[in-house]
């Protein structure tokens, strides 16, 4: 794994934006999309906002995405499987980065067809803690007429990232502004924060 650890660091080191392909296995990929799905078919899935507990907001004009919290808690293998990867690559960005990561959260995220997220920052007014953005992708066979790109706005550039299976991205919270394009099919993903106390 320190391979794609590296690719993964190193590209956010030249670009501002990591990205690395296979971040997450086929086997781990299938079985984390196949989770989301038995979540959405027992009508789990909440409906995201925006903000956090003390100012979150719902509004589907700006986010129409639907959530679900993993946790270590809820015993499943799978889940657990993705938490000692990041587990992995936490130590091994801290120890190499020196970016004193203290913890992490991270939620299953659908977005159906014809939904989208406006341009935004994932770091909160109110809370400092969100230090890297990471997200995941759980959709094999993505095609570019799906859509559902990634679009990160960078000072001179704009650069649209499609959702394909197992590629990992990583960015800092507070300085990247990006938005989910329209998709045209159901897009999963895993998305969250590596966080500092």
């Amino acid at each position: 794994m320190k391979k794609i650890f590296n690719t993964l660091i190193d590209s956010f080191i030249n670009d501002n934006v990591g990205i690395a392909e296979d971040f997450l296995s086929k086997s781990l990929a299938l079985n984390l999309k196949q989770n989301l799905i038995a979540l959405y078919a027992d009508n789990l899935l909440l409906n995201a906002g925006t903000g956090n507990d003390t100012a979150a907001v719902q509004n589907k004009l700006v986010r129409g995405d639907k959530i679900y919290w993993l946790d270590r808690i809820h015993n499943d293998t799978h889940e657990n499987s993705f938490f000692d990867l990041m587990d992995s690559f936490v130590s091994y960005l801290n120890e190499t980065c020196y970016t004193g990561i203290t913890g992490y959260e991270f939620h299953y995220t659908m977005y159906e067809s014809g939904s989208y997220y406006k341009k935004h920052l994932d770091q909160f007014r109110n809370n400092e803690s969100r230090k890297y953005s990471m997200i995941m992708y759980l959709n094999a066979d993505w095609q570019e007429q799906d859509g559902g790109e990634l679009c990160i706005y960078q000072q001179e550039s704009i650069q649209n990232i499609s959702p394909s299976n197992g590629k990992s991205v990583f960015f800092k919270s507070n300085e990247l502004e990006h938005e989910v394009l329209v998709t045209n099919k159901v897009r999963l993903s895993i998305t969250g924060w590596l966080k500092v106390n």
